[in-house]
């Protein structure tokens, strides 16, 4: 079985880049044939120069979206878990409150964006709330659906143990959460990256605060669009690179035990 693994794992990466290598080049190869005008739509060549010559500003813009999407992104795990073991406790709370943390989620953050940067006076700040709100939800639902999707028969063994609630939380209830809660990260990672550019869009701030989303307002205004695809480039590779993070730390907390990442291994 472990050959068939390798092979598996060896697919799972060979076939997407096989796929992107393709999709990159017939692009290349229409732009040029049809004669594209790069203020159109660039060729791979024009963003891949693009990316060289302007390295260093991209960077520092990818720094700053990144760093308030990171902040979001821990804000909402310690604020979504502590919710989610507050709602596990009574179903009293989660009925009375969860309806809100739906609103909260359903709510485009473009609309109230402009309300918490007025509210709030730092800008760094307001951005990491904004993108806090994106990401909090599937922290919220994933976690209370974990922490409450466990063997009857389990709980019951514990209170014939006579086990307390805090043993049955940390015990079993914390352990079954975990695929769920590490699904959530999954989601919202990417979320809080998502709500960083947008907050960013709405704040359009600029100088040395200034992130990604800024590089493309200010390159959209200069028909500077390799320079756009260059930062939409670099936000799509943040994504996916959070993502991967969010998966081998699931592989490293599960892979031992869980059946979810024990049967993909096998």
């Amino acid at each position: 079985m472990r050959p068939l693994a390798q092979s598996e794992t060896f697919m799972t990466v060979a076939a997407p880049l096989a796929v992107g290598v393709l999709a990159v080049a017939l692009w290349e190869i229409a732009c040029r044939s049809f004669n594209v005008p790069v203020f159109l739509f660039p060729k791979p060549s024009d963003i891949a120069a693009t990316l060289a010559s302007d390295w260093p500003t991209l960077l520092a813009a990818l720094g700053m979206t990144l760093r308030i999407a990171l902040q979001a992104f821990f804000a909402a795990i310690v604020i979504g878990t502590l919710i989610a073991f507050l709602f596990v406790q009574s179903r009293a709370i989660e009925m009375s409150f969860f309806p809100y943390a739906v609103l909260l989620q359903v709510t485009p953050i473009v609309a109230i964006a402009p309300l918490i940067i007025i509210l709030v006076k730092n800008t760094q700040v307001a951005l990491t709330v904004c993108a806090t709100v994106v990401a909090l939800f599937p922290i919220i639902s994933n976690t209370t659906l974990g922490l409450r999707s466990v063997d009857p028969g389990l709980v019951n063994l514990f209170r014939m143990s006579r086990a307390g609630r805090m043993q049955t939380l940390w015990r079993l209830r914390i352990p079954s959460a975990l695929p769920y809660f590490f699904g959530g990260l999954r989601i919202s990672s990417g979320l809080a990256l998502i709500g960083a550019v947008v907050a960013e869009f709405v704040a359009g701030t600029g100088g040395r605060s200034a992130g990604l989303a800024y590089e493309i307002l200010q390159s959209g205004f200069q028909l500077d669009i390799p320079r756009m695809f260059a930062a939409l480039f670099l936000i799509t590779l943040a994504g996916v690179g959070l993502f991967t993070v969010m998966v081998g730390l699931s592989k490293l907390a599960l892979g031992a035990w869980h059946e979810s990442e024990v049967g993909a291994d096998a």
